[in-house]
């Protein structure tokens, strides 16, 4: 098993684009039992690859509760940097 920010990175190369909520969703079977799969930490991680340039922000929205989402996908270039150092 990958550590959950590993796992987090290469969901975007899986995927046109994705939100925070969208990731912790797809991850919960794996990692449902970290304590670091929440909307905060997940947040976090988004916005350190997206300053890492690996992700880049793709569009946002508010969800039915009012709170924003924010859509992140990987680039090419960004894709090809994550699958070059974290492997299948």
């Amino acid at each position: 098993m990958k550590p959950l920010n590993y796992a987090i990175l290469k969901h975007f190369t899986k995927v046109d684009e994705a939100c925070a909520e969208e990731v912790i969703e797809s991850l919960r079977g794996e990692y449902g039992k970290f304590k670091a799969l929440n909307k905060k930490a997940v947040i976090s991680a988004l916005m350190t690859a997206e300053a890492n340039g690996l992700l880049e922000e793709t569009r946002f929205e508010l969800d039915q509760a009012g709170e924003l989402r924010i859509y992140y996908h990987a680039h090419e270039e960004g894709a090809d940097t994550i699958n070059k150092y974290i492997k299948d």
